[in-house]
């Protein structure tokens, strides 16, 4: 696998080591990270994700030393050096090198670090995809900060899929602290009933996603209501199709939900279309 990253002016291949033992980020887990793609030659919302990152550093205490727009710059760069139409993932990263204050648990805002990551990962294509109900739950805002993206929140999504794997399924769903649908462990969860598209409204327990929001605005473009509201698992259960958004695989559906099988159905079948169409002339 290819992969190469901007650190301190300059591009570099491989794994370079940038943490060390007394990195505030290492022991503390002041990480913030973003996840945006690059495939036959288009990169979808790529500034919203750069928007984000600098949204996500603020959120845990830290300060981003470049704009937006010059993360995005890099970003473009960095996509230059790869064949033409490489299937791409961009992981901008800022991080703390050191902590303030009596008991250094606060990220020092100075001390904020910045390394752009791009290496080829292909999209992964439709096919059938299990997933299950986590015994895991998503965090309440005065809980973690889950505002951000943020690497700490992480552990937790290993977790349920590592419980997931040990049920034979793929994936897992999450709920909230009040026992509502949430996400899926690594996406945002949509199901379809009666010829409309639901999908959880956002709370603060769980990102809301650039591609859910991207979805959801096609949909409603193309005359199919979008709902974000409250949902129970038992509509889960009970939806006519469940599919997921997210920057890894954009739009996928979801096939077999604990043992109920479904199949890909037309809210999912339109989604997908609209956002490569979309993503392909953007």
């Amino acid at each position: 696998m290819k992969a190469i990253h901007y650190l301190d002016g300059q591009w570099m291949e491989g794994n370079p080591p940038i943490l060390g033992p007394l990195s505030h980020a290492t022991w503390m887990a002041s990480v913030v990270f973003d996840g945006a793609r690059a495939f036959g030659g288009v990169a979808p919302d790529l500034d919203r994700h750069c928007e984000r990152i600098v949204k996500s550093t603020c959120a845990l205490g830290m300060k981003s030393m470049l704009t937006a727009g010059e993360i995005m710059e890099i970003a473009r760069e960095g996509i230059g050096h790869f064949a033409n139409g490489a299937e791409l993932y961009i992981r901008p990263m800022l991080w703390a090198e050191q902590g303030h204050g009596k008991y250094m648990v606060m990220p020092d805002p100075e001390s904020t670090r910045f390394c752009m990551s791009l290496f080829e990962v292909p999209l992964p294509k439709p096919g059938p995809t299990s997933v299950c109900l986590s015994s895991m739950r998503r965090p309440a805002p005065s809980m973690a900060p889950t505002l951000a993206k943020a690497s700490c929140l992480y552990p937790n999504s290993g977790r349920a899929l590592a419980e997931a794997a040990e049920r034979g399924f793929d994936n897992a769903v999450l709920l909230d602290g009040n026992d509502n649908v949430a996400e899926l462990a690594t996406a945002n969860i949509w199901i379809g009933k009666d010829g409309a598209a639901h999908t959880p409204a956002a709370n603060g327990t769980f990102l809301s996603g650039i591609t859910r929001a991207r979805v959801a605005t096609l949909l409603r473009e193309a005359g199919i209501k979008v709902h974000e509201r409250t949902i129970a698992w038992q509509e889960v259960m009970d939806a006519d199709e469940v599919f997921t958004t997210g920057n890894l695989a954009k739009v996928l559906p979801i096939t077999r939900v604990e043992n109920r099988d479904l199949q890909p159905g037309p809210i999912y079948n339109k989604a997908r279309e609209l956002y490569f169409d979309w993503a392909y002339k953007a």
